[in-house]
């Protein structure tokens, strides 16, 4: 996929890392449409992306609304070619003592949210599209007082597996993001508990650029390089 030119749909544009991406899409060319939940602050993302850049407020727990978002952006933007879904919800504390109400917001934030957005976009994308959804380094290795959201996560890169699988024959992409830890305050905002002490978060420009390299070439995962030093595209993720 060349960029330039290239229609993509962004879902979590609010938020830091959805935020990175547009500008890093913006920067190679691509046209956006951006979905987040902050009314405010998707008025600015996208007015500083073009002031014709289409944008919608979603909420993320409303699945009728992610379903709602593809076709949306395909019909602003005359067709779509990648969607990339950056929405996310934390919590922390002992798997003993999560509310089952805070298991089910992350559940649904976190799974049944890009799912129905993925979903309802994959039979819109032409060959040689992609869809790209974060995840993170707990869908493979999960963390003591994040039972739930390693959980919520490792669900996801299952359904992207399968996913991947199915849409082979289309030749359509379906990309992990499996990011680091990186400093976007999400843990400020958890749904539940206090944050452990956490390492320095990572270099976001970097790895909002590598998800841009991971549109436009044949990877399915990105993933931290050993060491954290920079990241690793990789093809057929397993």
């Amino acid at each position: 996929m060349e960029l330039s030119g290239a229609r993509v749909l962004v879902a979590g544009a609010t938020g830091v890392i959805g935020h990175g991406i547009t500008r890093e899409l913006t920067a190679r060319g691509a046209r956006t449409a951006l979905a987040g939940r902050d009314a405010a602050r998707l008025v600015t993302v996208a007015d500083a992306t073009g002031p014709d850049t289409p944008r919608r407020v979603f909420d993320a727990y409303d699945l009728d609304g992610c379903a709602a978002l593809a076709p949306w952006a395909a019909e602003r933007l005359g067709g779509l070619d990648a969607v990339v879904c950056a929405v996310g919800a934390v919590a922390f504390g002992p798997a003993d003592t999560l509310l089952d109400a805070h298991a089910e917001h992350l559940v649904t934030v976190n799974l049944l949210a890009p799912a129905a957005l993925l979903r309802a976009a994959l039979p819109l994308l032409p060959e040689g599209g992609a869809v790209l959804a974060l995840t993170g380094i707990v869908a493979t290795s999960p963390q003591p007082g994040m039972a739930d959201y390693s959980a919520s996560k490792a669900a996801l890169a299952a359904w992207l597996t399968a996913a991947r699988a199915e849409q082979r024959r289309r030749r359509v992409r379906v990309v992990e993001a499996r990011l680091g830890h990186l400093d976007t305050g999400l843990v400020d905002r958890a749904v539940a508990g206090t944050p452990p002490p956490l390492p320095p978060g990572g270099d976001l420009d970097r790895d909002v650029a590598a998800v841009a390299d991971a549109l436009t070439g044949d990877a399915e995962l990105v993933r931290p390089a050993p060491g954290g030093r920079g990241c690793v595209l990789q093809r057929r993720a397993r």
